[in-house]
């Protein structure tokens, strides 16, 4: 849950744990769609007052950079990595076992693994698939398998366990980010990655919260903290004209994005919400 009150002020690029920048977006819109009615009453009947008959939202927007996490959270399917294949093979690159002393931002290997590395090379770092079924990965569940498989690679096919190698050293990796799950298990393996895709169809729903900020030019914030979120749509894209060049012209491809709000019950007073609305005055605004 997002406390406006204790983290309202926080730098927009450095959000506080366990929330995730994920950069500008454009064409935010909310949209109600719950319905209350009126408790009529007497003859003839006559409005006594109201009552939710349906409690439901939607919101859309468009992301305008793509990363793994704009990708997973702008498609109503799976999410899943791209795993880089070995040399000469169209079968992924082996995992390579973790050493004691890793942690969330540098992963330790054995120096005969480090050759399969070098800085600017995108990693998975997770378990082996062992046949179990229910939910997979971390630190958020990447797929539900319904029946064994026998790719051992899988969990990391579909881990949310990703980050970008800055260095090599003689002893390991240096990522240019934690990984979201923070340190790894004893047990993980690292693996190359080389991009991300998603597929239309299939049963798997992802859920978030999501976190939006406006921010005025005195320093005033608007919040909309949606404790529950869920796609509503399969991948789509939007082209974004920048600028006419020429017959042609200078477009950026956005990521589309509509979700459906679920509801929480606010341990305040036990009531069922979809969304929280906070505004903070600007420094000294009369309120």
């Amino acid at each position: 849950m997002f406390n406006a009150s204790r983290d309202g002020g926080f730098d927009l690029d450095a959000p506080p744990v366990p929330w995730i920048s994920l950069g500008w977006i454009q064409g935010f819109t909310r949209t109600a769609t719950g319905k209350p009615v009126a408790v009529m009453t007497g003859i003839p009947a006559a409005p006594l007052g109201q009552v939710r008959e349906s409690l439901d939202a939607e919101l859309s927007f468009q992301f305008l950079a793509w990363n793994k996490l704009t990708m997973a959270l702008a498609t109503g399917s799976q999410h899943m990595n791209l795993l880089a294949p070995a040399s000469a093979s169209v079968q992924a690159a082996p995992a390579v076992s973790l050493q004691s002393g890793s942690t969330a931002s540098s992963i330790a290997l054995a120096p005969t693994d480090l050759a399969g590395f070098t800085a600017a090379t995108m990693v998975a770092v997770d378990n082996d698939y062992a046949g179990q079924t229910g939910f997979v990965g971390s630190p958020i569940s990447g797929a539900y398998v319904r029946s064994a498989l026998s790719d051992v690679d899988y969990i990391r096919r579909v881990t949310f366990n990703v980050a970008l190698v800055a260095q090599v050293t003689q002893v390991g990796l240096i990522l240019a980010e934690p990984l979201p799950g923070g340190a790894p298990a004893a047990s993980a393996k690292v693996q190359a990655v080389c991009g991300f895709i998603d597929r239309t169809g299939g049963s798997f729903y992802q859920e978030w919260s999501g976190l939006f900020v406006i921010e005025g030019a005195q320093g005033e914030r608007i919040f909309f903290h949606y404790p529950r979120l869920q796609a509503m749509k399969d991948s789509e894209e939007l082209a974004v004209l920048l600028a006419p060049r020429g017959k042609g012209s200078l477009e950026r491809i956005a990521l589309k994005a509509q979700f459906r709000a679920l509801p929480v019950t606010d341990p305040l007073d036990g009531e069922r919400v979809l969304c929280y609305r906070s505004f903070l005055p600007a420094p000294k605004a009369l309120v």
